[in-house]
């Protein structure tokens, strides 16, 4: 499993939904602040979006702009026609590949980059108005690619910082790559290293300065992550998620997430489900 899919996949909740909007006359509307991310493709016209977040984006036909943090926002047009989507995102435990993002990204129609993004939007562009069989399969699966897509064209255009830099470190790569492969392996530094070619010492130091945290923190994050996401979704038992997270016992397993996240698995699911 590669970083960004596992990440998002354990960060979506629910189905994403969008909708294609036409409107022929000078415009303004709000969009609330969502617990999620959205974003809006220009397909035809003029449009700026506004916000809190410094100067105004202005908007050309094909440009995509995702709001990877749901924040609140206006749109003004003249003449438009726009794709918008959104997706809702579990913030409980937010990873820091999606925290670190800037609360908008424009990604801008240039020709000859991001091809998939473009093809996707086009795609889903003509789903969205079609009354055709296997519509709403399609749809789900192509906002899923979209948000990939959009998310992988802000790691490429920003390099050299943040995880856009964990991403494109063979070694800290390679080790992060590991940890999601098989979050439940009783990894151990020496391991990742000697997985990625590195010396112990050097792949920690590494990992620590692009990540935020060492190695074993964040193996440790990672499968409280992925069991918070377990207890939600699912009725499996704590001795089956323990397995699953890399805990031989229920027991270990319930100390470790007490100690993250506050409260007990069991009360953890209770409050979820309520």
């Amino acid at each position: 499993m590669d970083v960004v899919s596992d990440v998002i996949s354990v960060l979506r909740t629910g189905r994403p939904s969008s909708s294609r909007t036409s409107v022929d006359v000078r415009w303004q509307m709000p969009f609330d602040a969502y617990d999620g991310a959205g974003f809006h493709v220009l397909l035809r016209g003029n449009c700026s979006l506004l916000s809190d977040f410094g100067e105004p984006v202005r908007l050309g036909v094909g440009d995509v702009v995702l709001l990877p943090h749901g924040s609140a926002h206006r749109l003004a047009g003249d003449g438009t026609e726009l794709l918008c989507g959104k997706y809702r995102l579990d913030r409980s435990r937010p990873h820091p590949l999606v925290s670190e993002l800037p609360e908008i990204i424009h990604l801008p129609a240039t020709v000859g980059r991001h091809l998939e993004l473009r093809a996707a939007i086009d795609l889903l562009g003509g789903e969205v108005e079609a009354d055709r069989s296997g519509r709403d399969a399609v749809v789900s699966g192509l906002l899923d690619l979209l948000l990939v897509y959009m998310l992988r064209a802000w790691l490429e255009d920003n390099p050299g910082t943040g995880w856009s830099l964990a991403l494109a470190d063979p070694a800290v790569a390679g080790a992060l790559r590991a940890i999601h492969d098989d979050p439940a392996r009783p990894w151990t530094v020496p391991e990742l290293a000697a997985v990625v070619g590195q010396s112990r010492a050097t792949l920690a130091r590494r990992f620590a300065a692009v990540v935020g945290q060492p190695p074993m923190a964040y193996l440790t994050w990672w499968r409280m992550t992925r069991a918070a996401r377990l207890l939600r979704d699912s009725d499996a038992p704590l001795s089956a998620i323990a397995r699953q997270v890399g805990y031989e016992s229920p027991f270990a397993f319930s100390h470790a997430f007490k100690r993250l996240f506050g409260q007990s698995p069991n009360q953890y699911r209770l409050s979820e489900v309520s």
